[in-house]
């Protein structure tokens, strides 16, 4: 039944993030670039039935991020990873997405970017908290994350496979 209900909402959500398109990430990406005044922050979303999502969404964001540090060095960052690409991070699957692992590493550590995995997706699957690499902070829901960035003026960008 959990199974069958995290599956659903996993669904609705990629029915919902369907109609962003890539110019539309790019504009978002470009609007900020441009602006007079530097943002409260950006939180990029990256939700994905597949596992080995961040491999590709991260470099994304990574790109994304240097360019909006160039523009505004102090700019406030978080990416939310709330879908089954979120499980790379799990520390038993370090070997298995080393460059994964090492560029969150570097985007926590070196970028100071915020990165957050969703708890209650993890407990659905059975993953405790403990599971996950330490640069992964584990927020209760992703969701609910992201809102919390978007009520703090944040601007949130949907980081989607189909954007390139």
């Amino acid at each position: 039944m959990r199974h069958s209900l995290c599956n659903s909402l996993l669904a609705l959500l990629f029915v919902f993030s369907a109609g962003v398109s890539a110019a539309s990430y790019d504009k978002q990406i470009n609007s900020i670039l441009s602006a007079s005044e530097m943002p409260e922050g950006v939180v990029f979303e990256i939700v994905s039935g597949d596992s080995s999502a961040l491999k590709w969404a991260l470099p994304k964001a990574r790109q994304a991020i240097e360019k909006l540090r160039q523009r505004f060095p102090e700019l406030s960052i978080a990416v939310v990873t709330h879908g089954q690409e979120q499980f790379a991070l799990q520390k038993k699957n370090k070997q298995r997405f080393k460059q994964v692992h090492s560029l969150t590493e570097s985007l926590v550590k070196d970028s100071g970017v915020n990165l957050h995995v969703c708890g209650t997706y993890a407990e659905w699957h059975g993953v405790d908290a403990e599971e996950f690499a330490s640069y992964a902070n584990v927020s209760p829901a992703g969701p609910a994350q992201i809102n919390d960035y978007v009520a703090l003026g944040y601007i949130k960008i949907l980081i989607d496979k189909d954007d390139d």
